[in-house]
């Protein structure tokens, strides 16, 4: 009897080893808090340990490609869904339909991957700037914006480019006309978008093309001088993809996380940071699905000509 106690001790021991060791790797393209809000709850309900990396949606693919002969991650939130399609087609994705995806618009879920949550793309302009209010995109090369506007750069933007190809979409010859004519009224494209929105947020230019809606909603409810301007003509759904690697060591612990994620508790965490949810049967706290003008694009024909649509934007606007 005492020699198997012993043994039923010991392979308890290595059981809970094995499950101590089990640490699940998430690139995630932010926004931070929520990253690090829902690794933390995933942890403490499951024991899974969440190693995090925490970056923008480029720096996550470079990150991933540099690494691909000993791929270290698990999962990955991005901010691009051009990015989840690539990988996609590589092959690179495990197939997974999470039970919690039941209520996610069909658009927004493919057999290899589907949305945390999804943005808008907006305008936001500071309100003491003395600029008027823009209402609609092409505002923005109007003279009086003249050397008053910022855009995050798309080649560093996963929203960005997909607002660009959104634009290229509905009409190509308008919209890099709109381009050409913004870059002649000085537009300004400094980085990813902290960096096109922070000079607006401290008054040192008065607007954004193309700003990420839920990260402009939260500095106003922090009380930031900033506004969220819609065009009336419409604008671009950027919906953030969470997907699991094929190469993931740790797929049970993957499919679990993304479970948790589009679970009605995670949902309501990404509802939080004023994101969309993707679940249509979570309360947003922002504008919702049926009060946003959307353009509806093939957004995986604009993902096989992502290359040359950044290419030509950097053209245009170096």
């Amino acid at each position: 009897m005492n020699k198997l106690v012993t043994f039923l001790a010991g392979s308890l021991l290595t059981a809970t080893t094995a499950i101590a060791a089990d640490t699940l790797t998430v690139y995630s393209a932010g926004p931070a808090p929520l990253s690090g809000a829902l690794a933390t709850a995933f942890e403490e309900k499951t024991g899974t340990k969440v190693e995090l990396f925490q970056s923008s949606a480029g720096k996550i693919m470079a990150r991933y490609q540099a690494e691909k002969s000993n791929p270290h991650v698990d999962v990955i939130i991005s901010a691009s869904w051009g990015d989840a399609l690539a990988l996609s087609e590589d092959s690179d994705l495990l197939p997974y339909q999470s039970p919690n995806a039941a209520n996610v618009p069909a658009a927004l879920k493919t057999p290899t991957f589907v949305a945390q949550g999804a943005a808008a793309l907006a305008i936001a302009y500071n309100p003491n700037s003395g600029l008027p209010k823009p209402a609609h995109w092409a505002d923005l090369a109007k003279v009086e914006y003249k050397g008053e506007v910022t855009m995050p750069d798309p080649t560093k933007s996963g929203s960005a480019l997909t607002l660009v190809q959104g634009l290229v979409a509905q009409n190509s010859d308008s919209a890099w006309q709109l381009f050409d004519d913004l870059a002649a009224n000085e537009l300004l494209v400094p980085g990813a978008n902290s960096a096109a929105l922070n000079p607006v947020l401290q008054g040192a230019k008065g607007v954004v093309f193309g700003a990420v809606d839920y990260i402009v909603l939260g500095a106003k409810n922090k009380g930031e001088a900033i506004e969220v301007v819609y065009p009336s003509e419409g604008t671009v759904l950027a919906p953030r993809p969470i997907m699991i690697l094929k190469s993931s060591k740790q797929q049970d612990s993957a499919k679990a996380f993304v479970d948790f994620v589009l679970s009605e508790e995670g949902q309501k965490m990404v509802a939080e940071q004023f994101i969309l949810p993707a679940r249509t049967d979570i309360q947003a706290k922002r504008p919702g699905w049926d009060e946003l003008t959307l353009i509806e694009f093939d957004m995986a024909a604009a993902a096989n000509d992502s290359a040359s649509t950044k290419e030509k934007f950097s053209q245009i606007t170096k």
